[in-house]
C-alpha cells in the first residue's frame, strides 16, 4: 500500500520506553510521547533519550 512513497508513519499515544521498540518495528518513524516525557516531572532529556534508544535498538 505504501510502496516506495516517502511518507511518515506517526504513532501518538502510549509511546514510552516500554513500547517504543514495538512501534518502531511496526514501521513508525515519528513517535509522539507527551505523557512519557512530561508526565513524570523528571528529566525530560533522559526520558527522550530512553525512548529514542529503545526505538533505535529495534531497527
Amino acid at each position: 500500500m505504501i510502496g516506495d512513497r516517502a511518507i511518515d508513519l506517526q504513532v501518538d499515544g502510549g509511546v514510552n520506553p516500554g513500547t517504543a521498540h514495538l512501534v518502531a518495528r511496526a514501521g513508525a518513524n515519528v513517535l509522539v510521547a507527551g505523557s512519557a516525557v512530561f508526565g513524570g516531572g523528571g528529566d525530560y532529556g533522559a526520558s527522550i533519550k530512553a525512548i529514542r534508544d529503545k526505538a533505535a535498538a529495534a531497527l
